[in-house]
């Protein structure tokens, strides 16, 4: 099934105006979904209380606020954040271009795919191919639903993507997180490598993977549906730690996968060289 755009924009290049269309990158349609019912099996409804008398309290009836403080909020009105909602132009407007390795893979926050719109097609291809040739990708202003948000649009193969990202104050820093301290050696990395060349794989295969715990849901639901059968979960089996050497575990891991493959992985990556080597002797 074609995919179904979700907005249109409009990328803005220097005096070039490339009309574009934006498609969701994910598709959850497949995804599994539960309602909340009452015990009858109805369903049941969501409902407001006031936290300090109990009353109901309307949808219509809700005021936003900002808690500035502890149990203190500024309240705005539906018109007042309307007045400082981001003017919703549908322009996707260049600012910079940047090496597009760069940019941390912490700050995107949802993919789009864009596809060329009517008359834009030129101008499209054109754009993708001078970011792809320079190394560059765009960081561009984009509004949309009272938002203004920051975008990098990069070259994927013949396609162009659009990656919402994050604001820098919305980033944690990683200097925040621990990373210990600990000396690694020559013959213990010697190890590492060798177990990951073991597992690598030619290319990212996302394809080879399901969602085990997706089709099990599947599964159980089509068999309510068919006999409306209990499902039981499988005993817990309980974990046990055991501290056990690096290097050991290390050799151990290297030996195992010598024996024998890890179900689901593909051969081993091989080197450039390599694949260089190949090609030339079969001319």
């Amino acid at each position: 099934m074609a995919a179904r755009p979700i907005s249109s924009a409009t990328i803005s290049f220097g005096l070039v105006s490339i009309p574009v269309q934006l498609y969701s990158s994910s598709d959850n349609s497949q995804k599994v979904r539960f309602n909340f019912l009452a015990p009858s099996g109805s369903r049941v409804k969501q409902q407001y209380v006031d936290a300090t008398s109990g009353e109901l309290v309307e949808r219509s009836e809700l005021v936003k606020g900002y808690e500035f403080a502890k149990g203190q909020y500024v309240t705005f009105t539906a018109d007042e954040l309307k007045a400082l909602d981001a003017e919703a132009t549908g322009a996707i407007e260049i600012v910079e271009f940047v090496p597009v390795d760069q940019v941390d893979r912490a700050y995107i926050d949802r993919t789009y795919y864009l596809g060329p719109d009517k008359g834009g097609s030129k101008a499209y291809a054109l754009l993708g191919k001078a970011m792809e040739k320079t190394g560059w990708a765009a960081l561009a202003k984009y509004a949309a639903r009272g938002k203004q948000y920051l975008v990098l649009v990069r070259p994927v193969g013949n396609h162009l993507v659009m990656e919402q990202l994050n604001y820098a104050h919305e980033v944690r820093s990683l200097d925040e997180v621990p990373a210990g301290d600990e000396k690694v050696q020559d013959t213990e990395l010697k190890l590492a490598v060798q177990l990951i060349e073991q597992i690598a794989a030619d290319e990212f295969d996302p394809s080879k993977y399901d969602d085990e715990v997706g089709d099990r849901m599947l599964a159980a639901i089509e068999k309510k549906v068919q006999d409306g059968s209990e499902i039981t979960a499988p005993p817990e089996e309980e974990a046990t730690t055991q501290v056990i050497d690096l290097m050991e575990a290390l050799r151990a891991s290297v030996s195992k996968s010598k024996d024998g493959e890890p179900k689901g992985a593909k051969k081993p990556a091989r080197k450039g060289g390599e694949k260089k080597k190949k090609a030339a002797g079969a001319k």
